[in-house]
């Protein structure tokens, strides 16, 4: 997926989940923040920072917070781009040749964000975008989820019932050495991947080739329950 036109900036402060200030050409601008996580570990004040301008000249916030340089590697942090850059996935085949391919689709009480039929099969699948990284090993999640908790468990319902399922975490970077739950934040989370995983859904890992204007699936990871 791309962006388009992106600036550098030097980051200052977040005030709150939707809002920071970023040095962009000497001045201070207010960015949207498309990431509501806590991201602490990405911002430290002074980091380098890739931002796009807002297409809507009357919007409050004329640049939106995309990627920021961590220890020599570029990070996407868009919440929205896993999604975007999963569905380009699958549809050039990143699975296998699926058929049927659509967005948002419900089965019980569960709506998962994409569905499509592979081998005679209809499937399900849930991304999970990964921004969590230290010395190279990526942790999900960064809070508690239980949202997260309640999509691993549809998607044990749906094999139980006789479909495919799968949860996909989108690594938001490139080179790691491999996932793991995040059991020591959300233990919940993690009992309810492993149980998943038990039960027959797939669990998969790819990292990202990111550039400050894209970010492109691109290689499998490990992932370790």
């Amino acid at each position: 997926m791309k962006y388009g036109p992106m600036v550098p900036g030097r980051f200052l402060e977040r005030p709150n989940r939707f809002i920071a200030h970023v040095e962009i050409d000497g001045q201070v601008e207010v960015c949207h923040v498309k990431n509501t996580g806590r991201c602490r570990e990405l911002l430290p004040a002074g980091a380098r920072v890739w931002c796009r301008r807002a297409e809507n000249p009357l919007r409050r916030t004329k640049f939106d917070l995309i990627a920021v340089e961590k220890a020599g590697r570029l990070i996407n942090m868009d919440s929205q781009a896993p999604n975007a850059a999963a569905g380009e996935w699958l549809r050039s085949g990143g699975l296998g040749p699926v058929t049927d391919l659509r967005a948002e689709a419900v089965h019980g009480d569960s709506r998962f964000d994409f569905t499509f039929s592979l081998d005679g099969r209809r499937c399900f699948l849930e991304v999970k975008g990964v921004t969590l990284e230290c010395d190279g090993v990526c942790a999900f999640p960064d809070a508690p989820t239980e949202r997260g908790a309640k999509h691993l468990r549809g998607l044990k319902a749906a094999v139980e019932a006789g479909y495919g399922a799968y949860v996909l975490f989108v690594i938001q970077m490139a080179d790691v050495k491999y996932l793991t739950p995040n059991d020591g934040t959300d233990p919940a989370f993690g009992n309810a991947l492993r149980e998943a995983a038990r039960a027959g859904v797939r669990v998969l890992a790819m990292d990202c080739e990111v550039t400050p204007d894209s970010m492109v699936l691109r290689s499998p990871v490990t992932v370790r329950l």
